[in-house]
C-alpha cells in the first residue's frame, strides 16, 4: 500500500486530494492548521488509513516534531504533495502590508522547501513523486498579484530544478498550476468576504478542489517513466487577460 503526504489537508485541494487517493487504496498523512477538520478527515476514511499532523508548517520544530512523530505504517512516504499556501490581499504593492507578504513568503516558499527537503531521503529511497501546486499567477501577472505571484513563480522553478538535481533518482517532480478555483482560497485572501467570494466566480464554473485532485491522481498513476514537469489547468471560462496600458489625461 503506497502512502501519501498532504500539507493544507484541512480544506479545499487538499482534502480533495486526500480523499481521492484514500478512496482508492492509499494511506494518507494529512497535515494542516486545524484540527478539528483533519479529524473529521480521518474519521471520515478511517484512522487506519488517515495519519492526521496539526501544525504551523511555518513553524519548523513544530513541522520537524510532527514528521518525526509518523507512525511507523505511514512513514515510507511514495508522495509529497505540497499544497499548503496561501494568498492575502488583492491591493496594489505601495499599499499592501508587509507582514502579509512576508506570511506568504514564509507558507507558499519556505515551509514547502524545508518540508521537501526534510522528505527527500524517503522519496529518493522510494522513488518517489513530488507534486507543487503552483498558480497560473506565477506565469500571468496581474495588478494585486505582487508577493503572491512572486511565490508560486518560486514554486515553479524551485520543482524544475529539483527535478535537475533528482536526475537518475527515479524521483518524479510536478508543478500543477490552476487557474480560477473556487476553494477557500479567496475567502481567505479578502478576509472572509463572502461576498466577493461570490463575485468573483459567479457565473464562471470554476475549477473545484475535486479537479485537482484528479489531476494530481492522474499524474501519480503515470508510468513510473514518465514525468509530467508542469501541468496548467483553468476552467474553460477563462484565458489569457491583455496587457495593461495607462493613458495619460
Amino acid at each position: 500500500m503506497k502512502t501519501l503526504l498532504v500539507t493544507g489537508a484541512t480544506a479545499g485541494f487538499g482534502a480533495a486530494i486526500v480523499e481521492r487517493f484514500v478512496g482508492n487504496g492509499w494511506r494518507a498523512v494529512a497535515t494542516g492548521r486545524r484540527q478539528d477538520r483533519l479529524d473529521a478527515l480521518a474519521e471520515r476514511l478511517g484512522r487506519d488509513r488517515v495519519h492526521t499532523a496539526c501544525f504551523d508548517i511555518r513553524d519548523a520544530d513544530a513541522m520537524a516534531a510532527a514528521l518525526d512523530a509518523i507512525p511507523a505504517p505511514f512513514r515510507d512516504v511514495d508522495l509529497l504533495v505540497n499544497n499548503a499556501g496561501l494568498a492575502l490581499g488583492t491591493a496594489p504593492a505601495p499599499a499592501c502590508d508587509l507582514a502579509q507578504w512576508r506570511q506568504m513568503i514564509d507558507t507558499n516558499v519556505t515551509a514547502l522547501v524545508a518540508i521537501t527537503h526534510r522528505l527527500l531521503p524517503v522519496l529518493i529511497e522510494r522513488r518517489g513523486a513530488i507534486v507543487n501546486i503552483g498558480s497560473i499567477a506565477g506565469v500571468y501577472p496581474y495588478a494585486g498579484g505582487n508577493v503572491y505571484g512572486a511565490t508560486k513563480a518560486f514554486v515553479e522553478q524551485f520543482s524544475l530544478n529539483l527535478r535537475s538535481d533528482l536526475h537518475g533518482t527515479g524521483v518524479r517532480v510536478s508543478v500543477i498550476e490552476p487557474g480560477l478555483a473556487e476553494t477557500e482560497f479567496t475567502l481567505v485572501r479578502t478576509g472572509w468576504d463572502q461576498a466577493a467570494s461570490d463575485t468573483l466566480y459567479a457565473g464562471a464554473q470554476p475549477i473545484t478542489a475535486a479537479d485537482i485532485a484528479e489531476s494530481t491522481w492522474w499524474i501519480a498513476n503515470l508510468p513510473p517513466h514518465l514525468n509530467i514537469n508542469r501541468l496548467e489547468v483553468m476552467p474553460v471560462s477563462q484565458s489569457l487577460a491583455g496587457l495593461q496600458i495607462h493613458r495619460a489625461p
